[in-house]
């Protein structure tokens, strides 16, 4: 006879869809540094090996969580390539290849959300921080006290460059080139990355 298993459940095709929503509630009420794969296991009701199994680690999960259609692991190297100048005309650019991209629609109906949902808002801006700014301003060399600043003034120029292209589809944004955006924006976002923010 075989001992049943007591305690924590198996993965069913439930399971995913509960570890999903245990870890959007942690991670929005924690946010991504203090949520934790285990405790996120315990909320689901699972082992956190189910929760490596289905999600790999807790980036993937996050990744996942959000619903964020794009790997900012994958993208940032492209970014980050070539050292500190013109870092943001390469921000800008990569930006829109992916909102320009078949995956755009999924990051538009994100920034949608986003908008209207305080708990989606606090994910979005979750992923933001963690995912993509601090990995860019860990590059940099600059003042500790103005790091958070300086992402804060980058995300205001993505998001508002994302709201006008994309959303609201201002007509002078939304058709204009993506090199043209680049230009225009890139310096911004650079100055906001490494100038003088005072």
């Amino acid at each position: 006879m075989n001992a049943r298993r007591t305690g924590r459940r198996p993965g069913t095709p439930d399971t995913r869809e509960a570890i999903l929503a245990a870890a959007r509630e942690a991670f929005a009420e924690r946010g991504f540094d203090a949520a934790s794969i285990r405790a996120i296991a315990a909320a689901a009701g699972v082992d956190p090996a189910l929760v490596h199994h289905y999600f790999g680690g807790k980036e993937e999960l996050f990744r996942a969580a959000t619903a964020f259609p794009a790997d900012p692991g994958r993208l940032l190297p492209a970014v980050l390539a070539g050292g500190p100048d013109a870092l943001g005309e390469r921000m800008v650019r990569v930006f829109l290849e992916v909102w320009d991209s078949p995956t755009g629609t999924a990051a538009v109906a994100l920034l949608r959300s986003a908008v209207s949902n305080d708990w989606t808002a606090r994910l979005l801006r979750e992923f933001l921080v963690t995912q993509v700014l601090r990995r860019v301003l860990d590059q940099l060399d600059v003042d500790p006290a103005q790091r958070a600043l300086r992402g804060g003034l980058v995300a205001t120029q993505l998001a508002g460059l994302a709201m006008m292209r994309y959303v609201l589809r201002l007509d002078a944004v939304a058709t204009a080139e993506p090199a043209t955006l680049v230009a225009a924006v890139g310096p911004t976002v650079q100055r906001y990355l490494t100038g003088d923010i005072t």
